[in-house]
């Protein structure tokens, strides 16, 4: 069995925990309201924020026999980079305070899934942090067009405050392929633990993202 194969058998109670959570599925049959929304996009941009970051961070710790690992590092911060100002030109559309978001602090469960990433990378195998790409890539393609197009439905909002969903659920379309081929070359078993390990964590980590979701929502809206 190829490794991506494995990695996605390995991994798939987790992946149907993640899509279960209610606020999810209440977003695909659009049943969410703008707060709602808005909440999510904010979540969005702080941990889309450390994408590069992250890339760079994971780049610089690989042995010289990932060398062509670090390549496709490469093309993937090409891709990435500036990702951060679409989710804020989103939250303008929506009529949120785009400065006030850019400035705020991140959520619990955000800052605490940000930090696992660096940790996997500084602490732990560097290749975990493949784990994270699996989770964060595999949800928006299974899930980010769908839901832009119910949400966008159900909220009457302009289409340009939606970039960031439509973008990533086509772009990532693109993306798990080279990603499905990176895996498979990864031949060591130490490397594959790593990765199993880390997506493992990163599903329960982002699915507690969208399980305070609304909490934070609250609180927004009293900032407001």
């Amino acid at each position: 069995m190829k490794f991506h194969d494995l990695l996605l058998m390995e991994t798939q109670r987790e992946r149907e925990s993640l899509i279960a959570i209610p606020i999810i599925q209440s977003a695909l049959a659009g049943q969410i309201d703008r707060q709602d929304y808005v909440a999510f996009l904010t979540q969005a941009f702080h941990h889309v924020r450390h994408t590069v970051p992250l890339l760079m961070a994971c780049g610089a710790r690989l042995p010289a026999r990932l060398e062509w690992l670090r390549t496709a590092i490469g093309e993937y911060i090409e891709e990435e980079m500036g990702h951060q100002e679409w989710v804020l030109d989103d939250l303008e559309a929506c009529g949120a305070d785009r400065d006030q978001i850019a400035n705020s602090a991140p959520a619990e469960a955000t800052e605490l899934m940000v930090s696992y990433a660096y940790d996997t990378i500084a602490r732990g195998n560097p290749v975990g942090f493949f784990g994270m790409v699996l989770v964060l890539e595999g949800t928006s393609v299974a899930l980010a067009t769908r839901a832009a197009e119910t949400i966008e439905s159900s909220l009457g909002l302009p289409r340009n405050a939606f970039s960031y969903l439509r973008s990533h659920g086509d772009l990532d379309i693109e993306h798990v392929g080279f990603f499905e081929q990176l895996m498979n070359r990864l031949d060591d078993e130490d490397d594959r633990r790593a990765v199993v390990h880390a997506a493992k964590r990163f599903y329960k980590l982002y699915g507690d993202v969208f399980r305070t979701l609304r909490q934070d929502a609250q609180t927004l809206a009293v900032a407001a």
